[in-house]
C-alpha cells in the first residue's frame, strides 16, 4: 500500500502569486559524444510542471567541439528551454564536482534562478548537494512528482511510502527528478533557442581542484543504455558465476534489451556495477522487465516499480518478486533462459 505523508513547513510563503510571476529554472545538464542525455532533457519535462509560465535555462559545461555540438543540440532538443548557457573552458573537460558546484553558484548569483533541477543520476548526484551547500539551500532529491512550485512528491522507504514536501526555504529550491517519472512530449514544432556563453572571468579557479581526473571506463556495447531502454533483462546472485551471468547477456542479445543485474550480482562479480538496478543503483522504467534469479529484496523493488509489465522466474514460489510480478513462472533458470534460447529468433 503507498501512503502519502505531508510535512509540515517551517516558513510560509507570504505571497504565492509574486512568487509564481518570477519563477525561472537552470536545468544542469549532461552531454555525451555531442548530444543532450536523455535523462536532462527528461529534468527539462519536469521543469514544465513547476509552472506553466516559466522560464527555462539550460546550462551545459566542457570545452572543444562536442561542447559545441551539444549544444547545438540543446537549442532544438526541446520546445520549452529559453536559452542555453555554455561555460567552454578546460576546467570544465570532465564532470567534477567542485569545479561544477562553484560553475552553478556563479550561474546563479548573476541569474537569479527560483528553480535549479539535474537528473537523479551519477552526474546529478555527484553535483547538487556540493552546490547546495555552496548556497546554503537544502536540496529535494529523487522528485517523481511536482505538484506545484514549491510542493513535491519523493518515495522514501525504498518506494513503500510516497513523501509530499512542501519547500520553504531560500531560493534557489534545488532538486533531482528521476527521468522515468517525467516521460518527455515533444511538441510537433521546436523553437531554436539562443545560445549564451557564461563569463568565467570571475571564476575563482583557487576554490577547485581538491580532487582530479583520473580516467574513465565503460563497456563497449551495441546494447540500448539501461537507464532508457524498453526492455531489460535482469540476472541475480542465483546465477553463481560470472560465466553463467553470459546467459542473460545472449537472451539480451536476442531481444535487443539491456542488461541489468541486482547488487547481490554485482557484489559477486559477476558484472561491473554500472549495471547494478534498484535503489542504489539505476531506476529503470522499461516496457518489458524480466527477472531470472532475483529474490525481490525491497531496495531492488524500488529501481523496478515503474516498469510496465515484470516478468519472474525463480525456483522460490515465494519470492518477494512474485508480488510485484505480472507474469511469474516458478521454475529453474537453468533450464529456462536455454529453452527461450532455442525458440526466440535471432535478432534481425
Amino acid at each position: 500500500m503507498i501512503g502519502a505523508i505531508k510535512t509540515t513547513p517551517l516558513l510560509r510563503f507570504s505571497s504565492v502569486s509574486s512568487i509564481s510571476r518570477s519563477i525561472s529554472t537552470l536545468i544542469l545538464a549532461e552531454h555525451d559524444g555531442g548530444a543532450i542525455k536523455s535523462q536532462s532533457i527528461s529534468a527539462v519535462e519536469a521543469a514544465k510542471s513547476v509552472d506553466k509560465q516559466t522560464s527555462i535555462s539550460l546550462l551545459l559545461a566542457g570545452s572543444g567541439p562536442s561542447l559545441q555540438q551539444a549544444a547545438a543540440h540543446a537549442a532544438s532538443c526541446h520546445p520549452s528551454i529559453s536559452q542555453v548557457l555554455v561555460a567552454d573552458s578546460d576546467k570544465f573537460t570532465h564532470p567534477l564536482a567542485e569545479t561544477w558546484a562553484r560553475l552553478v553558484q556563479l550561474v546563479q548569483q548573476k541569474g537569479g534562478y527560483s528553480h535549479i533541477i539535474t537528473a537523479s543520476n551519477s552526474f546529478g548526484k555527484n553535483i547538487l548537494p556540493r552546490a547546495a551547500a555552496l548556497l546554503d539551500v537544502s536540496p529535494i532529491t529523487d522528485v517523481i512528482a511536482i505538484s506545484s512550485s514549491n510542493q513535491f512528491v519523493r518515495p522514501i522507504y525504498a518506494g513503500n511510502a510516497l513523501c509530499t514536501v512542501r519547500y520553504s526555504g531560500n531560493n534557489p529550491c534545488m532538486l533531482s527528478v528521476r527521468s522515468t517519472s517525467f516521460a518527455v512530449s515533444m511538441d510537433s514544432k521546436s523553437n531554436e533557442a539562443p545560445i549564451s556563453q557564461v563569463d568565467l572571468s570571475t571564476f575563482n579557479e583557487d576554490s577547485v581542484g581538491k580532487s582530479r581526473y583520473i580516467n574513465h571506463t565503460a563497456q563497449v556495447t551495441e546494447r540500448p543504455d539501461l537507464g532508457n531502454a524498453q526492455v531489460v533483462i535482469t540476472g541475480g546472485r542465483a546465477l553463481k558465476s560470472a560465466e553463467n551471468f553470459k546467459m542473460i547477456e545472449k537472451l539480451a542479445e536476442k531481444l535487443g534489451a539491456a542488461v541489468g543485474a541486482t547488487r547481490a550480482a554485482v557484489d559477486a562479480g559477476f558484472v561491473p556495477n554500472d549495471l547494478q538496478v534498484g535503489q542504489t543503483g539505476k531506476i529503470v522504467a522499461p516496457k518489458l522487465y524480466m527477472a531470472f534469479g532475483v529474490s525481490g529484496a525491497i531496495q531492488h523493488l524500488a529501481g523496478i516499480r515503474d516498469s510496465k509489465v515484470i516478468v519472474a522466474v525463480n525456483k522460490d514460489a515465494d519470492a518477494p518478486i512474485f508480488q510485484v510480478a505480472d507474469y511469474g513462472l516458478v521454475g529453474d533458470l537453468f533450464e529456462v533462459i536455454p529453452e527461450l534460447l532455442e525458440k526466440l529468433p535471432e535478432k534481425k
